[in-house]
């Protein structure tokens, strides 16, 4: 498996976050699949160069959201997504996203139905990529 994740030092958002999104990422675009094994901890602190306990709470908080199961002694492993539940918290993340997205959008000018083809286009990249990894 060739898991690609790239640190920015100097982001404002911490590096177990964008750990977190980056692997989330990879799971939405197919890029991992259901069952696939991350890296170990310490093997990806020491890939990334960073304290293995920043890697660790990525992995927890992966595992609280439901993206990935840790079985003691085998690993981590991405989870299915029909089990995967949706709290409050996780869609209030995604609603302030899509919304912060509209506003960038807005204030570069471009209409609400340009952004929604726009939208509609990258959502079915997804499915389309998603839907041919399943076949």
């Amino acid at each position: 498996m060739a898991l690609w994740i790239q640190i920015s030092s100097g982001s404002p958002e911490p590096i177990y976050s964008q750990i977190v999104e980056q692997i989330r990422q990879a799971i939405a675009k197919g890029e991992l699949g259901i069952g696939e094994k991350l890296p170990a901890v310490r093997k990806l602190a020491s890939e990334l160069i960073i304290n293995p306990n920043t890697v660790a709470k990525a992995y927890t908080i992966l595992e609280q959201t439901g993206f990935v199961i840790t079985k003691t002694g085998s690993g981590t492993f991405i989870t299915d997504p029909k089990l995967r539940h949706h709290d409050a918290i996780d869609m209030n993340a995604l609603a302030e996203r899509i919304d912060s997205v509209i506003a960038r959008g807005l204030s570069l000018g471009i209409s609400g139905e340009e952004m929604i083809s726009l939208f509609n286009n990258r959502l079915n990249a997804f499915v389309k990529n998603n839907d041919g990894d399943k076949k």
